[in-house]
């Protein structure tokens, strides 16, 4: 015998969502940027800080904009220096090895 595990439509309609256990819903949440533009937008908080958004973003504006959180491009171009440095101080035949 093959048993079926069928919910009735009748019995899914008098079944409802579970009440009090959305969180709260602002339709007018206010969002504001580093750049100082505010939105206003829909959310489950009321206020909101961002540090990037699309008026500033570089690819929603077409402009270069470097983010930097860690001086990380600060230590790469260091090290491009460094390295462009050392290409110009060795001179051209000295790497190879002769037999």
């Amino acid at each position: 015998m093959v048993y079926h595990n069928f919910i009735s439509v009748k019995d899914k309609l008098n079944k409802s969502m579970k009440k009090d256990i959305h969180p709260k819903y602002f339709e007018d949440a206010i969002i504001h940027c580093a750049c100082g533009k505010i939105f206003k937008i829909g959310s489950t908080k009321q206020e909101m800080r961002v540090e990037v958004c699309s008026a500033c973003h570089p690819f929603y504006t077409g402009q270069d904009k470097i983010i930097d959180t860690a001086g990380r491009v600060e230590k790469f171009q260091k090290r491009l220096a460094k390295r462009e440095q050392l290409k110009t101080l060795k001179k051209p035949g000295s790497s190879k090895k002769t037999k």
